[in-house]
């Protein structure tokens, strides 16, 4: 069964910056802010919201649609696709653009501070939604356009397609409004414990009003897991055992592509919690956002090691 992942695809360059930056960032000047952070350390990844999403959950065997807009820069990144027979039928080309490019820096601490440029994200709207979706039985609203995550919400809904609300970095584009409809829209949310805040700060409801319009809103908390609100009850979802931590980049679309791995195979919310919190575990421990690599039975291995129980897959 298929999934159709909307959402941004970027090219990630990542800085190590190796130190912490609260050692250069007075509090009480940041409004003269002029630091400059040395990165001797610099790679080039294939990332984006929606290629990585697809990328986690085609190796634990799902099947992703992918639906996006990218530049005239964007063949290395459709050879990438093509190494790991990810759909890019639906991948509009505009002309004339950059491919989304997001410029992450880095510090010991792992905190981030990014740019991002949107480039041919902007127009991600033009891309073919009614094609793409073919038999897809549901769907995740990623990072993207800004027009683009509203009429994608919008057809999923006319289409009568379940969906994922996830509006991440691009949450702050949206007013508390804006923010209502699409919770209204969508069957599932998923934030961070950052965005869950300002999520709530927008709407005026809390976290537990927000869940009693949704079948799950799903709040992952980095190291210590993630919540997932659902019939009324909050369930805690462990973080999975790492033997590193490498790189955060990534983490949270691995968790999303596990996520929706779950719903795809009516797995309980437990084991769609845990799959998604192993997806992210994995991540962590690999430079890039699409760099780590397992096998069903290495992933089905870890898992029991990982929480005690079998998982099939």
């Amino acid at each position: 069964m298929k999934a159709l992942v909307c959402g941004s695809m970027a090219y990630d360059t990542i800085m190590v910056f190796e130190d912490q930056f609260k050692n250069h960032i007075l509090p009480d000047q940041v409004h003269i802010l002029n630091v400059c952070f040395f990165t001797p350390t610099m790679r080039r990844e294939f990332g984006g919201c929606a290629g990585n999403i697809a990328y986690n959950l085609k190796l634990l065997g799902g099947e992703p649609t992918i639906l996006a807009a990218v530049g005239d820069d964007f063949d290395p990144y459709r050879h990438q696709l093509e190494k790991h027979q990810l759909d890019s039928r639906f991948i509009k080309h505009i002309p004339g653009e950059f491919t989304a490019q997001a410029f992450i820096t880095t510090d010991q601490d792992n905190n981030q501070i990014t740019a991002f440029h949107p480039g041919a994200m902007n127009f991600a709207h033009q891309a073919d939604f009614k094609s793409a979706l073919e038999d897809a039985v549901i769907g995740i609203v990623a990072p993207d356009g800004k027009q683009a995550m509203h009429e994608h919400a919008e057809n999923f809904v006319a289409n009568n397609r379940p969906f994922i609300f996830d509006p991440g970095q691009g949450l702050p584009m949206f007013s508390g409004d804006e923010l209502k409809i699409f919770i209204q829209q969508a069957k599932y949310v998923i934030v961070n414990d950052y965005e869950s805040k300002m999520l709530q700060e927008k709407t005026a409801m809390s976290e537990e009003q927000i869940a009693e319009q949704l079948t799950a809103l799903i709040v992952t908390r980095g190291g210590e897991g993630a919540h997932i609100y659902v019939d009324g009850v909050i369930m805690a979802i462990p973080p999975a055992p790492i033997s590193d931590v490498v790189d955060p980049t990534g983490c949270g679309d691995a968790f999303r592509g596990g996520l929706l791995y779950g719903l795809i195979n009516q797995k309980s919310w437990e084991e769609t919690g845990r799959i998604a919190s192993l997806c992210g575990a994995i991540k962590i421990e690999h430079g890039g956002t699409q760099n780590h690599h397992f096998s069903l039975s290495e992933f089905s291995e870890r898992y029991e090691k990982s929480f005690g129980s079998e998982i099939q897959l």
